[in-house]
């Protein structure tokens, strides 16, 4: 059985790019793509005249045209598809659940806010819980906007090779599928102990400074890597910065970006972490959130 992709559409055209690029990345790596139009009945406490069924047969209208559509782009594509009677977040979170999705695919508006067909809090809540990594694809004016078919693909490598695992292993085979190098990125700070820490001077000299162990940490992270995907070209990136600084630099020109989300439960509920946050954000490219322990 193929493995699968899940892609949420709404027939906005941030949500066609969502399922274009989805379907894209599945035929090149042979997966099922399900596109999935949640849609639930909620008469408005308004003067306005709604006809539930008029609004039943265009929610199924929004997935034919969308799979017509995919079809026609990408002939030898696996589809299936369906409309799942309830709010967007839970009717995504099942669907990729169920069917042990690899992936799932949102639509997101310009700059700013996640938006599509999923608002503000609603796309955070969905990248924050969803199992599976998550690929936001930007459209800006009714055109996708999905990075150069020949970039790289960019990826932030944070702690150690255990914690980044998921993150990388997203990332490399992103990049073996389109046969494009991989930039993996690791950004460092001065702590702000060694504002004042002689001692703390003093062990950084003895290894030669910071950098050089930023960049000894980066190459145990990818050597697994590596190993497994040697067809793949990598460029090693150490810079000193803000992570998110660093990371949307290095992929102005990317195809994808691919970022770290710690799974971690909140008082304050689902948490994206500041680097994706900043990524989902302000990437002109799709970014993938992956999330990891």
């Amino acid at each position: 059985m193929k493995r699968t992709l899940v892609v949420g559409v709404d027939g906005s055209p941030e949500s066609r790019a969502a399922a274009d690029w989805a379907a894209r990345e599945a035929v090149r790596r042979d997966m099922h793509v399900h596109v999935v139009h949640a849609w639930q009945w909620q008469p408005l406490a308004l003067p306005v005249v709604q006809d539930r069924d008029a609004e039943a047969r265009r929610a199924q209208e929004v997935v034919e045209e969308t799979v017509g559509e995919l079809i026609r782009r990408h002939p030898t594509l696996s589809l299936s598809a369906e409309v799942v009677p309830d709010v967007a977040v839970p009717a995504l979170l099942r669907a990729a659940k169920e069917r042990d999705a690899e992936m799932l695919v949102l639509g997101t508006r310009g700059h700013g806010a996640l938006s599509g067909f999923l608002l503000g809090s609603y796309g955070q809540q969905l990248i924050g819980s969803a199992e599976c990594p998550v690929v936001s694809v930007r459209a800006r004016h009714g055109s996708p906007v999905t990075g150069a078919e020949e970039g790289e693909v960019v990826v932030g490598q944070q702690g150690g090779v255990e914690e980044s695992g998921d993150v990388l292993g997203f990332a490399f085979e992103a990049a073996a599928a389109g046969r494009v190098p991989l930039r993996a990125v690791r950004a460092w700070s001065l702590p702000p102990v060694f504002g004042y820490s002689p001692g703390s001077l003093w062990v950084a000299e003895r290894f030669d400074g910071l950098e050089p162990f930023e960049k000894a940490a980066l190459e145990q992270a990818l050597e697994p890597w590596r190993l497994r995907y040697p067809e793949v070209e990598v460029v090693a990136h150490v810079e000193q910065g803000s992570a998110g600084h660093v990371l949307l630099s290095a992929a102005s020109d990317a195809r994808l970006l691919v970022v770290g989300r710690r799974v971690r439960e909140s008082a304050l509920g689902t948490r994206i972490g500041s680097v994706a946050h900043a990524a989902l954000h302000h990437a002109a490219c799709p970014v993938a959130v992956v999330p990891h322990h």
